[in-house]
């Protein structure tokens, strides 16, 4: 076991849970009326989601400060609707709304029939820098064992937070470096999220859905790998406030 690190797993059967009868939530962070002391943010990450939503409906976010969204779609695509623009999200999509307190948008199933299941980030990130309209960036899966970016880096080149998304063949193995300076890892911290079918990551098995908090990362490496065939993982660098720290 990696003892140089703080580390902190959020398991899948433990996330919070919400249900209307058109619209289901898995909560990896606090968020609505589920709230539990270890699961509060992970420093600049403060919502992630995995959602649900039956055919025809809709759902509605709120901002409460200012928020860099990202909309992943899993499984079917979604139409969206924001102060700022309209349009349609498939897979292999993100879209990315830079949000001011107080902004909000609309997700929607398009299908008749259909479910359709989507992942929701929100980091508050200052070093982000907002934009006027929303984003959509795209990645290729068909693209395996690497890491693709999925969140668009300042020209400025002080932005802090990075995402990225990865598709592995069983048994690959990859290493990713912080991007940060040297002096500032120790403010930087880790998530990754399982997608689909399991890894290991930094000594610590992960499943579907499963998600990894991680801190003062040895020489600034993290190292994982594949257990599963296809298996898909997202993974963010992100600012951490000195108050909090995984436990």
């Amino acid at each position: 076991m990696d003892t140089q690190t703080e580390a902190q797993i959020y398991l899948s059967d433990q996330r919070g849970f919400s249900q209307l009868d058109s619209f289901r939530s898995y909560h990896s962070f606090n968020f609505g009326h589920y709230f539990q002391e270890s699961r509060k943010p992970f420093g600049a990450l403060q919502l992630l989601n995995d959602d649900t939503l039956k055919a025809g409906k809709s759902i509605r976010m709120i901002a409460e400060t200012h928020t860099t969204a990202l909309i992943i779609p899993i499984v079917g695509g979604l139409e969206y609707k924001s102060e700022s623009g309209d349009g349609f999200l498939e897979a292999g999509e993100v879209q990315i709304f830079s949000l001011a307190a107080g902004m909000d948008y609309e997700l929607i199933n398009p299908y008749e029939t259909e479910l359709i299941n989507f992942i929701q980030v929100w980091l508050d990130d200052d070093s982000i820098p907002p934009t006027s309209s929303p984003q959509q960036t795209a990645f290729d899966l068909t693209t395996k064992n690497k890491l693709l970016p999925i969140l668009p880096l300042s020209s400025s080149h002080t932005q802090i937070s990075r995402c990225y998304i990865g598709r592995y063949d069983g048994r690959q193995e990859d290493v990713y470096h912080l991007q940060q300076a040297a002096d500032q890892v120790q403010s930087t911290g880790i998530f990754v999220f399982i997608l689909s079918g399991a890894f290991e990551v930094q000594n610590r098995l992960l499943h579907e859905r499963d998600g990894l908090a991680l801190t003062n990362l040895k020489e600034g490496v993290l190292e994982f790998e594949a257990l599963s065939n296809d298996a898909i993982l997202l993974l963010m660098e992100i600012p951490i406030r000195p108050e909090i720290h995984p436990v």
